[in-house]
């Protein structure tokens, strides 16, 4: 199964829908698909599974 997740860019503020892998964890460098800004990616599992992610400003 596909897992997307709601982010809101820590720089226009938009709410923007991302891909993440299942596999993935950890952080990874994606830019925003409104104003092109650069974000890392904070994507973490919780024990059952579920997907938490987050946007901060990348440096």
């Amino acid at each position: 199964m596909d897992d997307t997740a709601q982010v809101a860019c820590p720089y226009c503020f938009e709410n923007v829908e991302v891909y993440i892998d299942p596999e993935t964890q950890g952080e990874l460098v994606q830019d925003c698909d409104v104003c092109c800004r650069p974000w890392v990616l904070h994507v973490s599992r919780g024990a059952d599974g579920s997907l938490v992610v987050y946007a901060s400003r990348a440096q």
